[in-house]
This record gives C-alpha cells, sequence and structure tokens, in this order.
C-alpha cells in the first residue's frame, strides 16, 4: 500500500505531478521541473521530505553504541547540536544506509535514514542497539521540509521568533538549533546553503504554507535528484547498495579508522583496501549532446562499468553522471548510447558548488 506524506493532498492542490517513489505517494514536479531546479540554485525551493524516518537513541551507552554502528566517529560530536554523515555497513563492508546524527546530549541523539530502507533500517539498529541497552524510538509524529537555496535562510528566518531566529543564525553546517516548535538543521541534499526542518506533523501543512506565502518555491523528487547529482550526492539504492563498500561509493572521507574502534564492517574494509579497491565511483561529463542515463555500459581501457546516476544538468547544461569503473582508469573513457560509443571526460565531483561551476565547460 501506497503511503503518504502529511502534505500530500496540498501537493495536489498545488497541482503537483505525483510518483510512487519507495513506496511513498510523492511530487515529481509542480509543473517545469528545471524552473525548479533553477529556483533552488539561485533563490529558495522547498521539498517535502516527510517521507524519511526519524529516529530517537536513548540510553547511557548510546555513544558507544554509535561507535560501534557507524563507519564514521561519532566522537567527533563534541558540542550538542552537531551532526555527523556515516554510513551504516554491514559485516562485509557493504551499506546498509547513508544517514545523518545527531548528537543532542550524551543519553540523545537522532538520526535519519532514507525513506525506502526504513524496515530493514529500524530491524538492524534495534538488533545492534540491544548490546548496549539502547531505546530505539521511531518518530512517526514528526514531518520534514528542506528549504534549500541562497535566500532560503533568509525566508526561513523571517518566520522564526527574534531568540529563534538569533540562534538559527549563528549555527554552522551540519548543525542544529530548537526553538518554535522546530527542529532547524542546516544541512541538505542539493549543494546549496538551507535548512532540513524537523516538525511536529501536525503544523507540517502550516509550516508549508507559511513557507510559500514568505516566497519559498514548492519543488519535487525531479528537481532533487538533478540538484544532488550536480551537488556529488550519491542516492542510496543506485549509486551504493548492500553490496558496495564506502571505498567503491566514493565515501571513503565518511570512513574513521582511527585505532581501538571495532565498527561494523571494519575488517572488512581494512582487507579490501590492504588488497587494493577494484572499483571507483568517478564524475562523467559528456560534452556532445545527449543524456546519460543509469544502466548504460562505460567503455574504458582497463575494462568496462556502469552508469549510476546520470542526467542533465540544467546548471550546466550538459549530460553529467556518477559511473562505478575499474580502478584506476582515466582518458580514453566512452559510453555506450544504443550501440554507439560516445566519449566522454572523467572530471572531479561535485560538479557545482553554490550554484557555479567547478568543472571545465568547453
Amino acid at each position: 500500500m501506497t503511503q503518504q506524506t502529511i502534505i500530500n493532498s496540498t501537493h495536489r492542490a498545488l497541482g503537483a505531478k505525483m510518483v510512487d517513489f519507495g513506496g511513498w505517494d510523492m511530487p515529481l514536479n509542480y509543473g517545469s521541473q528545471i524552473e525548479e531546479h533553477h529556483t533552488v540554485r539561485r533563490d529558495a525551493g522547498m521539498f517535502d521530505v516527510s517521507h524519511m524516518t526519524v529516529v530517537d537513541l536513548h540510553g547511557a551507552r548510546t555513544r558507544e553504541f554509535l561507535r560501534r554502528l557507524l563507519a564514521n566517529s561519532v566522537d567527533k560530536l563534541k558540542a550538542p547540536g552537531k551532526a555527523l554523515y556515516s554510513c551504516m555497513l554491514n559485516e562485509r563492508g557493504g551499506v546498509i544506509d547513508d544517514l545523518i546524527v545527531y548528537f543532542l546530549a550524551e543519553d540523545f541523539f537522532r538520526v535519519v535514514v532514507n525513506a525506502a530502507t526504513r524496515d530493514k533500517d529500524l530491524v538492524w539498529i534495534e538488533k545492534q542497539a540491544r548490546t548496549f541497552d539502547v531505546n530505539v524510538a521511531e518518530r512517526a509524529d514528526l514531518a520534514m521540509i528542506a528549504v534549500q537555496g541562497p535566500n532560503a535562510r533568509a525566508r526561513v528566518h523571517s518566520l522564526l521568533s527574534p531568540a529563534v531566529r538569533e540562534a538559527a543564525a549563528k549555527i554552522g553546517k551540519f548543525s542544529a538549533t530548537e526553538g518554535d516548535g522546530l527542529f532547524i538543521a542546516r544541512t541538505g541534499y542539493t549543494g546549496e546553503d538551507g535548512y532540513e526542518i524537523i516538525v511536529s506533523e501536525k503544523d507540517t501543512v502550516a509550516l508549508w504554507n507559511k513557507l510559500k506565502d514568505a516566497g519559498v518555491a514548492p519543488a519535487g523528487l525531479g528537481a532533487r535528484d538533478t540538484l544532488r547529482l550536480e551537488a556529488g550526492m550519491n542516492l542510496y539504492g543506485q549509486d551504493m547498495d548492500e553490496t558496495i563498500t564506502p571505498w567503491e561509493a566514493g565515501l571513503a572521507w565518511t570512513v574513521s579508522l582511527e585505532p581501538g574502534r571495532d565498527f561494523i564492517g571494519r575488517e572488512a574494509l581494512e582487507e579490501q583496501k590492504t588488497n587494493g579497491v577494484k572499483r571507483a565511483l568517478v564524475g562523467l561529463v559528456m560534452d556532445e549532446k545527449g543524456v546519460l542515463r543509469h544502466g548504460q555500459r562505460v567503455v574504458t581501457p582497463k575494462g568496462d562499468g556502469e552508469i549510476l546516476s546520470g542526467t542533465f544538468s540544467p546548471t550546466l547544461g550538459k549530460a553529467i553522471a556518477f559511473a562505478r569503473v575499474p580502478a584506476g582508469a582515466t582518458d580514453g573513457i566512452e559510453v555506450d548510447i544504443r550501440g554507439k560509443l560516445v566519449p566522454v571526460r572523467l572530471v572531479k565531483y561535485p560538479f557545482v558548488r553554490d550554484g557555479r561551476s567547478q568543472i571545465d565547460v568547453p
């Protein structure tokens, strides 16, 4: 059965094109996907991300538990409100999910996991938490709206009380504050500044409408996908899954191999690193006309690979993609598009940062 967020009827009233996304009825766009993309890059847009799952962890040994659960080190979180991006791995080093964890108190951390992986994530987290006597509470009473773009924070600030506005204005990236009934995190999935706001489900529609009245444009999953790929951000289930390690997903920066921390999957990661990682995630750009799409074959002098995420970049005006290719492949790369081998360039991602191209565009 397809699930609906609390904002579903509001999306429909706005004329959104609705699609199934991981079992949720979600807006793809409200008219022009490209216009929504540009609005986020140039002004401020908002996304209903209430399908994502908020999980609160309570207990005296919660930090110890997260040291074991996550590949990144939760000990980097020293001040309440700080956040960390990490992968949660299986024993083979494969990615069960990627998530954000917030440190709120020594006995209280909050994690936000992906919608499509909710069920397996909760089973895995609860299983591992038993050893540490940590209480795992899914917060189905909460919803979330992401407000992104160069003017996003100012638009949100206009709706806050003076004290909360001041607190929000002071937080750095990957930090959060609370007030006015809102959990305001300076995080996002677009490569732009902004907030992801967690709010009581009963107050969500009112917040959405207030943001719209403040000049924040609704945006759908289509723009969210082109924005995140331009920003060089992985999509779970497409760019990584339980058969892919962080080394192979371009997420080495999220793995902390500090001495003395035995996190799940560490032994497998260390073994793979010692033996040499055979595949790498790379960024590709195609200067010829056309679109790079998931599943297309990538041909390199070192062997074949595959397009993982591919799209037309509205910001660059070119096709871009993530591909997994044999390690060390850099030149002479082509993509098989309907039987024709088309040359592509390997580039360092992100492709776009803060609305500006990060690659050479001939």
